[in-house]
C-alpha cells in the first residue's frame, strides 16, 4: 500500500509534468494542490503556444469543459436549500417545452436530481456510434461546439430523441448537467451565468472564471493528443468498445461567441486557483456558498448498484462527481469517499476529505490531460512505496 508523502509532492509533480512535456503528451499545463487549506503544489510548465514557443503565465486561464457540472449542481443545491427548487419534482414544471418520450412514446417524469445523477436517460452524442448517431441527426449540441446556439434551441432538439432508459433506472453519462442550467435559469430568472457569478464567484473571490473570458483575458490555443492544435471545427474520435466510435465535437472559440448559451455542462472558462477554491470549499463543508450538509454530497455515491464506469472498477457517482467506493479495485491510492471528475479539454481534479488533499490538474491538451497515463502519475507523486 502506497503512503501518503506530502512534503516531496512537489518535486515529483514537477518531474512527472516535465517528463509528460518532453515526451509530447501534454503541451503546458498548471497543477494545483494543497494540504489543509495550505498550497504544497503549484507548478505551471510548457507551453501556453506551441507554434510561437510561447510559455504558460504564471496563472493561466482554461476551457474547463466538465469542470462545469459541479459549479452547476452547487448552485442547484444551494437554491434547493432555500427552497426555490424542488429537486425531486417534475422538471417539466419549469420547462414545460422539455418533455422528451421513451422509445414506446410515453413520457416520463423527469427531476433535477436525476439531472445531477445522470439517471435521466439522456446522453451525449459522442456516446453513440459514429454513423447511427441520433442526437447529430437531430443536431444537439454536446456544449463543447456549434457556436451561437441558444439553450431553447438545444434543448427542443434534444427533447426530440427517444430517452435511452425511464429516469431512475440506469446511468449514462449526458447533457443532463445542460439541462438542468435551464432549469436553474427558469426557476430564478437569471442566466446560469449571472447565478454562477453571485452564488459561488462572489463569494469565493473570483475574477476570471465564468462562461466567457473577460476583457483581455486570453486563453491560448487547445491541443489535441499529438500535439496538434485545434482548428475551428475539430472532431476527434471516441472508442466506444466493439470496434466503433464516436466523435467530439470541440469549437475552441465557443467560449468567445456572447451568443452561445452557457453550457451547464461545459461551458465555463477558469484558472487553477479559482477552481481550488472552489474544491476546497467542498472540502471543507461549504464555507460561504454552501450549507454543510449539502457540501458533505460530494462523495457520497448517490447511484447505487447502477453500472457508472465500465472497464472501472471501484467506481460510483454522486453530486457532480466520480466517488471512489473501493480504492483496491479502483487501484487509486486515495481514501474511500474521494471525489473526482476531468474535462475534455484536458483536466482532471480529485478531494481526499481523509487526507485533508485537493489536487487541481489542468492543462490545454485534450485528452492526454483529462485521462491516462498523466494525470494517473500526478495523483500518484502524492504517494510513495
Amino acid at each position: 500500500m502506497r503512503r501518503f508523502d506530502p512534503d516531496g509532492s512537489a518535486v515529483r509533480v514537477r518531474a512527472v509534468m516535465q517528463t509528460a512535456i518532453a515526451r509530447r503528451r501534454v503541451v503546458g499545463a498548471h497543477v494545483l494542490a494543497s494540504l489543509n487549506g495550505v498550497v504544497i503544489v503549484d507548478e505551471v510548465a510548457g507551453l501556453r503556444d506551441l507554434e510561437r514557443d510561447e510559455p504558460m503565465p504564471a496563472s493561466p486561464l482554461f476551457r474547463l469543459a466538465s469542470l462545469t457540472k459541479p459549479v452547476t449542481s452547487a448552485v442547484a443545491l444551494g437554491l434547493a436549500r432555500e427552497g426555490r427548487l424542488d429537486l425531486d419534482a417534475p422538471i417539466s414544471a419549469l420547462l414545460p417545452g422539455f418533455q422528451p418520450a421513451l422509445p414506446d412514446c410515453t413520457v416520463p417524469v423527469i427531476t433535477s436530481r436525476q439531472l445531477m445523477l445522470h439517471t435521466a436517460g439522456l446522453s451525449y452524442g459522442f456516446s453513440f456510434p459514429h454513423d447511427d448517431n441520433p442526437y447529430a441527426r437531430a443536431g444537439v449540441s454536446d456544449g463543447l461546439a456549434e457556436p451561437g446556439v441558444s439553450l431553447r434551441d438545444n434543448l427542443a432538439r434534444l427533447a426530440s430523441v427517444p430517452l435511452l432508459f425511464a429516469p431512475g433506472t440506469g446511468w449514462q453519462y449526458s447533457l443532463s448537467l445542460d439541462v438542468l442550467g435551464g432549469v436553474l435559469e427558469a426557476a430564478t430568472g437569471q442566466t446560469l451565468d449571472a447565478l454562477v457569478r453571485e452564488r459561488i464567484g462572489a463569494p469565493l473571490g473570483w475574477t476570471r472564471s465564468g462562461f466567457a473570458p473577460g476583457e483581455g483575458d486570453d486563453m491560448g490555443p487547445a491541443y489535441v493528443d499529438g500535439p496538434v492544435r485545434m482548428g475551428a471545427r475539430h472532431v476527434l474520435k471516441s472508442p466506444l468498445g466493439g470496434g466503433t466510435y464516436g466523435e467530439v465535437v470541440f469549437a475552441p472559440d465557443r467560449a468567445l461567441d456572447p451568443a452561445s448559451y452557457p453550457s451547464g455542462g461545459a461551458g465555463m472558462v477558469g484558472d487553477a486557483r479559482e477552481y481550488l477554491a472552489f474544491l476546497e470549499m467542498l472540502r471543507v463543508g461549504g464555507g460561504d456558498v454552501l450549507d454543510p450538509q449539502d457540501a458533505a454530497v460530494f462523495g457520497v455515491n448517490a447511484t447505487g448498484t447502477l453500472s457508472t464506469t465500465p472497464g472501472r472498477e471501484g467506481l460510483g457517482f454522486g453530486i457532480g462527481a466520480s466517488v471512489l467506493n473501493d480504492p483496491d479495485a479502483a487501484r487509486a491510492p486515495l481514501s474511500p469517499g474521494s471525489f473526482s471528475w476531468g474535462g475534455a479539454y484536458g483536466h482532471s481534479w480529485f478531494v481526499d476529505r481523509a487526507l485533508g488533499l485537493s489536487v487541481v490538474m489542468l492543462s490545454n491538451t485534450t485528452f492526454a490531460g483529462m485521462t491516462g497515463p498523466y494525470p494517473d502519475a500526478v495523483r500518484d507523486a502524492f504517494f510513495v512505496d
